[in-house]
């Protein structure tokens, strides 16, 4: 029997690992958040003047802009192949309304703000070279890199709650700020991470069509957050590896990465030290909950199916992750010779970036590994009759 976790993990920046292969460059990274700050930097000023003028509202205010996805859930990994996949950065633009109706602000503003935004994006990207992508009716894309795009989600909500925000924030960074110097709170508390999203009770999301539809964006990042701080960081690298595995075995389509978090989550048990222990437990669950609609009660109570695959695509997802159980499994039942071996089956399910060193393969005579063994049944022994004397 082999122990395979440290071909997928080891703790160390510079381990040369599954985990780390597969996470972004830091150059990329670099790129995408000068890219998402020249967004904000151009955006601000002229929402700002455009609040009044042509969004028709009481006074002038200032939107604010929010990280989102899974740079915000910090489960993002580089592809697999690009392309034609890409990494994408979901930056949310959010309008303090100072008009708020029954369901939300002026129905008329919807239309108008979503057009205002992409229109004030162009004069950008004919600028920096990048491609703005219309036809999406829920967010403006726009490429900025071959291998990248920003997703901008159109978010409004109260006035009245960013200003109730603000006021508490500023209260707590007052008495923060006495305990940090001034450079290291200016760092660590910019803008941005001074907004309490939480406290955002009514938010609505600018479609293209003009509708304002309910949207809370911070809920699955609550909730995930929740549960990784109740399980550990075990949870967020099987997650990662479960997006690694999908995006190998479809180029394009599989499993959506939210609906593979959340199937994840809910039949996840920790197994220190042993990631292959806890990506193979997980993938054995998740064969049969993709057969099935997936909804999670810590999420608007379970109302939406996450699992949007047709029936034809939820067996052909069961049938592969019951694949990838079942060659997790043979390959940590190898024995020590054949470790070679292992590393090139686990390349199969995970892709190149399975780092070839069999010294990261070490032999597993421990209880983990044994318990997950399926027990047999053992006929009792034949006791032949005796007569005493």
């Amino acid at each position: 029997m082999l122990k395979l976790n440290k071909l997928l993990y080891k703790s160390g920046a510079d381990s040369d690992v599954f985990l780390n292969r597969i996470s972004p460059h830091p150059t990329k990274r670099t790129y995408l958040v000068g890219c998402k700050n020249k967004i904000r930097d151009h955006l601000k000023p002229q929402i700002r003047q455009a609040t009044k003028e042509i969004l028709g509202m009481e006074r002038v205010v200032e939107p604010r802009f929010r990280t989102q996805g899974s740079w915000s859930y910090d489960t993002c990994n580089e592809p697999a192949f690009t392309p034609p996949q890409e990494m994408d950065w979901d930056y949310g633009v959010y309008l303090p309304v100072t008009v708020w109706e029954e369901n939300g602000p002026p129905h008329l503003m919807a239309k108008t703000y979503f057009e205002l935004v992409e229109r004030l994006l162009k004069s950008l990207c004919q600028k920096e070279g990048w491609t703005l992508l219309s036809g999406k009716d829920t967010c403006i894309r726009i490429q900025v890199a071959s291998w990248a795009h920003i997703d901008l989600p159109l978010y409004a909500a109260p006035e009245a709650e960013f200003i109730k925000i603000r006021e508490r924030i500023t209260m707590e960074s007052a008495s923060l700020k006495k305990a940090l110097d001034s450079a290291d709170f200016s760092e660590s508390y910019g803008d941005e991470q001074q907004q309490a999203w939480a406290d955002l009770d009514r938010v609505v999301m600018a479609t293209r069509k003009g509708e304002w539809k309910p949207s809370d964006p911070e809920v699955i990042a609550r909730w995930f957050g929740d549960r990784v701080d109740e399980s550990g960081e075990q949870l967020r690298r099987v997650c990662r590896y479960l997006k690694a595995w999908r995006d190998v075995q479809w180029q394009n389509g599989g499993p959506s990465s939210v609906s593979l978090m959340i199937a994840a989550v809910q039949n996840f048990t920790e197994n220190p030290g042993r990631d292959d222990l806890a990506l193979e437990s997980v993938a054995t669950h998740l064969a049969d909950v993709f057969l099935l609609d997936l909804r999670e009660l810590g999420i608007d109570n379970g109302a939406e199916d996450f699992n949007r695959l047709t029936e034809i695509e939820r067996e052909d997802a069961s049938q592969r992750l019951q694949k990838l159980a079942g060659s997790l499994k043979n390959s940590r039942m190898l024995g020590v010779h054949l470790k070679d071996q292992a590393i090139r089956q686990l390349a199969q399910l995970l892709g190149h970036r399975v780092p070839d060193d069999a010294n990261l393969v070490e032999p597993d005579t421990g209880a983990a590994g044994i318990r997950t063994i399926s027990p047999t049944r053992v006929p009792p022994p034949v006791i032949p009759s005796t007569s005493a004397g």
